[in-house]
């Protein structure tokens, strides 16, 4: 049984179309350009600068991002800080630190840049 009537047909179906989802996504390329200029940050601090530097998102969304990175080697885990405290849900926290790893291709935007330094200047 043959899937493709044309040869030309099935070349360029193999050729531009791989299996599976791609592994992109806006989300993860702006965390890479604020990490990119913040340098390194934890999953709350840089979710709270995301929302001010780009647009809206859930925390939910930025945490399974940077875990999805560490895979893809975007991200790296710089240090994991246990934090004790007297919190609603417990006696600590488990901070995980994170900056860019070897496959990050950040694009070095200047706006990101310029927007940060408005959100630090308004935001102490």
């Amino acid at each position: 049984m043959m899937m493709f009537k044309y040869d030309c047909v099935k070349k360029y179906m193999m050729k531009t179309r791989g299996r599976g989802r791609p592994a992109f996504s806006p989300i993860r390329n702006n965390l890479v350009e604020l990490l990119f200029f913040v340098g390194e940050g934890y999953g709350y601090e840089l979710y709270k600068k995301y929302i001010q530097v780009f647009h809206k998102t859930t925390m939910r969304s930025v945490y399974y991002h940077l875990n999805k990175g560490v895979e893809l080697g975007v991200f790296k885990i710089e240090k994991i800080e246990n934090i004790q405290g007297s919190y609603s849900w417990g006696e600590g926290v488990r901070r995980v630190v994170f900056t860019l790893g070897e496959n990050a291709e950040p694009k070095k935007d200047t706006r990101v840049l310029k927007r940060l330094k408005i959100v630090e200047k308004n935001n102490p």
